[in-house]
């Protein structure tokens, strides 16, 4: 009797279409069922670490969740990890965004690119500054930052709703008291008048501090502080707009705070900065 279109077959009468036996399809079936299993399971570790870190990379999430992995018994290499991040529509991409924060062309005096050829050996010996534009409803508003580039952790910060000299000020006196950085310590910025200002570099002498500037004006001699500009805003939801310079303060507040200790670098061997500053310091 032939089979009626449309009527359900059997499973050894499908499996025999294709020259496959019952205990293969369930086989199959097994493993399909685990893997989606381990998905699920990677999905929420994934998850829960970008809470916090909202953009985090595959290769970072990689080494992060392995004590995940382990605990819950799952061998997840790097490779199946972006497969997964890939299906669920889970990988990071990328935003660049610019607004200039530098005005070079002004009448004080400039330094010299002491770090270009500077071998950079250990915590507080280069402190890297730069100001990046954080959007509100209202306008603009500016985090001036101060990075140990050895270790690459944010050691000052300040946020306010102008380019004017203060802010800067209150993020090296913030570092200065956080860092307590000994002799020989360098200052670099680009050649930006706030960083140039007679108040700003009195500051910097009266501690002791030389002072380098970026030559060329060009962002690659200052790359470690527009990398963190990078890192802040492209992970950390720092480039979305906030109801008030209180609440851009806040949010930056947080996000540096988990830079700083739960953040992986590729370039600290998958160690935060927080890790290589006080293990050195």
């Amino acid at each position: 009797m032939k089979a009626v279109a449309g009527a359900k077959q059997s499973l050894t009468a499908v499996c025999s279409c294709f020259k496959l036996k019952r205990d293969a399809y369930y086989k199959y079936l097994k493993r399909f069922k685990k893997r989606e299993t381990v998905k699920a399971q990677v999905i929420e570790m994934v998850k829960k670490v970008r809470k916090e870190q909202p953009r985090v990379g595959g290769c970072k999430l990689h080494v992060a969740l392995q004590p995940s992995f382990k605990e819950a018994g799952l061998k997840v290499g790097r490779d199946c990890l972006f497969d997964i991040l890939r299906e669920y529509n889970m990988l990071i991409r990328r935003k660049k965004a610019t607004c200039r924060t530098t005005y070079s062309h002004h009448r004080f005096y400039t330094y010299k690119n002491l770090v270009k050829d500077m071998e950079v050996t250990r915590p507080n010996q280069v402190w890297v500054s730069d100001i990046t534009y954080i959007r509100t409803v209202s306008g603009f508003c500016y985090l001036a930052l101060i990075t140990d580039m050895y270790s690459r952790k944010i050691v000052g910060y300040d946020l306010s709703d102008s380019l004017e000299l203060a802010g800067c000020l209150r993020a090296l006196r913030r570092a200065l008291r956080a860092a307590r950085p000994a002799t020989r310590l360098v200052h670099h910025s680009d050649r930006g008048i706030q960083y140039c200002s007679n108040q700003y570099v009195e500051e910097l002498r009266k501690h002791g501090i030389e002072i380098s500037m970026t030559e060329e004006n060009h962002c690659y001699e200052n790359a470690i502080a527009e990398r963190v500009n990078g890192i802040l805003k492209d992970e950390f939801y720092l480039d979305q707009y906030f109801y008030s310079t209180s609440h851009a303060f806040n949010a930056a507040k947080n996000a540096i705070e988990i830079y700083n200790h739960k953040r992986l670098h590729l370039s600290l061997g998958y160690k935060t900065p927080n890790m290589v500053f006080e293990n050195v310091a």
